[in-house]
């Protein structure tokens, strides 16, 4: 399948040779998990050197927010514990990982959110955040918005602050990007979901 329908956006900050080389190693893959879903995998830019490469530059210049109004960086399991490390060491903060539930010994806070076929939680340690922490939030893709809203509101729970959401891509056409409110959000590219 071609990728004519990637449309750049904030990943056109790096320039448009980069651009092109990047969307161009983003596979899509039809009928995955399931008929009729057009599955977007982004980890043959991670195994590409000048891929990730780039790609992690355009996370740093499309940050939705300045780097000093944040003070950790929170990725979301599994994908955003990816990018999230390398972008949290590229700047200059801290990371925090978002886990499924389980996933962390005890003493967690979690927040539960809806999926189409049922429910999920994601937890954080319960000492990860103080009050008054400002956190961006990192993850591969923006569909539903879902997780990236439970993680949010964990944070906030535990006193934090969500500043703004990063993704590498966006799914257009569904209601991620409204369900997170006025939260500034970046994504590098858009694709029809």
């Amino acid at each position: 399948m071609t990728q004519s329908d990637i449309t750049i956006t904030e990943l056109g900050k790096v320039g448009a040779e980069d651009a092109q080389y990047v969307t161009s190693l983003i596979r899509t893959i039809p009928g995955f998990p399931k008929a009729g879903v057009l599955f977007r995998d982004f980890i043959p830019v991670l195994a590409d050197a000048r891929g990730f490469s780039i790609m992690m530059k355009a996370l740093e210049l499309a940050l939705p927010v300045p780097a000093d109004s944040f003070d950790y960086v929170a990725g979301l399991e599994a994908r955003g514990f990816l990018i999230g490390p390398p972008l949290a060491a590229q700047l200059g903060k801290g990371f925090l990982s978002v886990r499924k539930a389980g996933k962390l010994p005890p003493e967690t806070i979690g927040e539960s959110y809806s999926l189409e076929y049922g429910e999920a939680r994601v937890e954080i340690e319960k000492d990860a955040i103080k009050p008054g922490d400002r956190v961006l939030i990192v993850d591969d893709l923006m569909a539903t918005g879902g997780t990236a809203k439970a993680a949010a509101d964990l944070i906030n729970k535990a006193g934090g602050k969500v500043v703004g959401f990063s993704f590498v891509m966006e799914l257009i056409g569904l209601t991620g990007r409204s369900d997170l409110g006025d939260i500034p959000i970046s994504s590098l590219v858009t694709m029809p979901a």
